[in-house]
């Protein structure tokens, strides 16, 4: 069930809803960076260089208040925080698959 920001939009259709959802340029990219395994921070922005850190960090708060990863902070020196799909991010795991698919069928390699 999703919570956070996206439980405050009125949603009519469940394409335009997820489209709120994970829409946007970086969100699905996070989704997909984290959809194997938890990750830190660094090791997120370094798998998208692209991102600045701000927008990196922007997005993930953003992820989490909406139910689809958590944030999990070691008490230690220096601080630890790693980053991991719930079950409701995870349920988005075939669609990034498939996202993935086309992709490599439609856009990678074409003369």
């Amino acid at each position: 069930m999703v919570t956070g920001a996206a439980k405050k939009r009125e949603v009519k259709c469940p394409v335009t809803g997820m489209i709120q959802l994970i829409g946007g340029k970086w969100k699905p990219i996070i989704l997909y960076c984290l959809r194997s395994d938890k990750r830190r921070f660094g090791e997120i922005s370094a798998r998208i260089p692209a991102i600045s850190r701000k927008v990196l960090a922007e997005q993930l708060k953003e992820l989490e208040e909406d139910g689809l990863l958590t944030r999990t902070q070691y008490n230690e020196i220096p601080p630890r925080v790693e980053y991991e799909l719930t079950a409701l991010g995870k349920s988005l795991n075939p669609v990034l698959n498939e996202m993935e698919k086309w992709g490599m069928e439609n856009l990678m390699n074409k003369s």
